[in-house]
């Protein structure tokens, strides 16, 4: 039976109650369903336990947790080698730094074996992490310090420069809350690891709640103030126990790599939590390329892939450009998330390496992917069915269901969901119980989910209804086009028209032909009323690190373009 949001909350074990006091009302949340065994949790529970310690405990230790490479060569640390770092750095924070349970940690990294260790290390000594993206600038670091009242951060020594503004008294950004800063892969004698080798390497984990708060993760989010998502212990074995045990059937075996950082939760779950449940290795590179990633694959066995569709189209052309250059056969899943995943991408990447694309949708509000489907189960055009222990349902604009084959919202919930730090925008991502991730999809009879566009990029034309994804997909077919993003720009006799931003292929040109061209094919391959009016050759599109499309961008530049004309 499904146990609704008037749940009572375990008792907190934090001592600074930071974030138990800035959860939102409970009659503003999702309602939550625990009604599979894999997901009953102990009222006492660190997820750091599930994650790493019990593998050690039962005899597990000598196998491979994690892989990387640093100044000095490749690293390769054993779950046992991990847990004694794991354990001197929650020493340090404890002892060195004197933080308490609670206490909010800011951590900054590109993804690595060492920021995988402080990560760990912070949430087993019961402190909340709030992870950030490499690319953030100070003036974002400090919106998020500022929100999230963190006090004291870990940061690797090559991301210093940004974070340094944010404790200098003297900047611009100085954040006041943030009062001490430690550098990892530093040499220094006061850096991490010199610190590191004056502690025990055991510590016992501290003793939070399944409902203790260990985790604010502020969405990749592309406009306006960051939105801080609050996730419990319980939340993170739950990522862990549903999507890769039943859709990927994830084991010991597995060797993941890929590109999200560990800071986005698409990252943290495929390329750190699921591998360390499953006793399984993880891969933890940066800085790729299609090339380097399609390398890395061959050279470390890797059986998982993540990645966003840009990068599998990109890889797809250089495997179908020299075939003999890379090793995929250990590949099992390759998973696509972060954007829509046109349909030209999926084709093109199983043409080039034999593999169905596992698509998955998901979001940082409920940490992770609730609908995807994989290998013989994937259907065409479709994302895929519910992954079980979530629900999911199609309704309209008064939160009512409605029936297969009708466009609307799509509304989700299951063991995980939206709990927005201290913010008013918790009404509109939840109502009635159910998390609206802001997503126009249609169902199928059989409980396929197909994606049609963000609500907001639904596109209306001379009384059309024009989904922007679906052009995208349409552009991305023809030979020329390499990438391309689709907004409805504001047009005075229709309302909005179609308005496409296209990257070409090297060795093509853009040019009033080729634009021809372009509309024509388009027309000729969907609904002709859905063709771009206007078409804008351009070098890149705007994205965020996660390999999002920053469509608010697009439209900031199409005003700029109709304010020339």
């Amino acid at each position: 039976m499904a146990q609704l949001h008037t749940q009572s909350l375990a008792p907190s074990s934090h001592l600074d109650t930071f974030t138990r006091d800035r959860l939102p009302p409970q009659d503003q949340w999702p309602v939550f369903v625990f009604d599979r065994p894999e997901v009953q949790y102990p009222a006492q529970l660190n997820c750091v336990q599930g994650l790493l310690d019990d593998h050690v405990a039962n005899g597990q230790g000598e196998r491979i947790a994690v892989r990387g490479k640093d100044a000095r060569g490749d690293i390769c640390w054993t779950y046992s080698q991990l847990q004694a770092k794991v354990n001197q750095i929650a020493h340090v924070l404890i002892q060195d730094m004197g933080m308490k349970s609670g206490q909010r940690l800011l951590l900054r990294g590109g993804n690595s074996p060492m920021m995988a260790a402080c990560f760990l290390a912070a949430l087993k000594a019961g402190l909340v992490v709030v992870p950030t993206m490499p690319l953030l600038r100070a003036a974002e670091l400090k919106q998020i310090v500022d929100k999230a009242q963190v006090s004291a951060a870990l940061c690797d020594s090559l991301l210093a420069e940004e974070l340094g503004h944010c404790t200098d008294s003297a900047h611009a950004q100085h954040a006041n809350a943030l009062k001490q800063v430690l550098w990892f892969r530093s040499e220094e004698a006061e850096g991490v690891e010199a610190r590191m080798a004056k502690h025990a390497a055991t510590f016992k984990a501290h003793p939070t709640s399944r409902d203790d708060v260990c985790l604010i993760a502020f969405t990749s989010g592309t406009t306006g103030q960051p939105k801080g998502t609050m996730h419990f212990h319980r939340d993170v074995l739950a990522m862990c126990d549903l999507f890769p045990r039943h859709v990927l059937k994830m084991d010991a075996n597995d060797i993941v790599c890929g590109t999200p950082p560990i800071a986005f939760t698409f990252g943290l779950g495929g390329l750190l939590a699921f591998p360390l449940r499953y006793g399984a290795c993880a891969v933890l590179l940066e800085k790729y390329t299609p090339e380097s990633l399609l390398q890395v694959v061959g050279q470390y066995g890797a059986t998982q892939c993540y990645t966003a569709p840009t990068m599998y189209r990109q890889m797809a052309m250089l495997v179908a450009e020299k075939p003999e250059a890379f090793n995929l056969k250990s590949l099992k899943h390759t998973v696509s998330a972060g954007e829509a995943l046109p349909d030209a991408t999926r084709q093109l990447w199983k043409k080039a390496s034999g593999l169905e694309m596992t698509d998955g949708i998901g979001g940082t509000e409920v940490i992770h992917i609730y609908i995807s489907s994989a290998g013989q189960e994937v259907r065409a055009g479709s994302i895929g069915k519910v992954v079980p222990g979530y629900q999911a349902q199609i309704v309209d604009e008064d939160m009512q269901p409605v029936p297969p084959g009708v466009v609307g919202r799509l509304a989700v919930r299951g063991p995980t969901g939206c709990r927005y730090l201290d913010d008013p925008r918790q009404k509109d991502y939840v109502k009635g119980g159910w998390n609206l991730p802001g997503d126009t999809f249609v169902m199928d009879a059989d409980g396929y989910f197909s994606y049609q566009a963000r609500n907001d990029d639904m596109i209306i034309s001379a009384g059309y209804n024009i989904a922007g994804p679906e052009v995208e997909s349409a552009l991305m077919q023809h030979p020329a086009v390499a990438e391309c993003g689709v907004i409805g720009a504001s047009d005075i006799e229709r309302g909005q028209v179609v308005m496409a931003f296209v990257v070409l292929k090297s060795g093509h040109t853009g040019s009033p032909v080729l634009e021809k061209e372009i509309q024509e094919f388009v027309k000729q391959t969907i609904a002709p009323f859905k063709y771009p009016r206007r078409v804008v050759f351009c070098d890149a599109l705007p994205r965020t690190e996660t390999g999002k499309l920053q469509r608010f961008k697009l439209r900031q530049q199409a005003l700029a373009f109709n304010s020339e004309k």
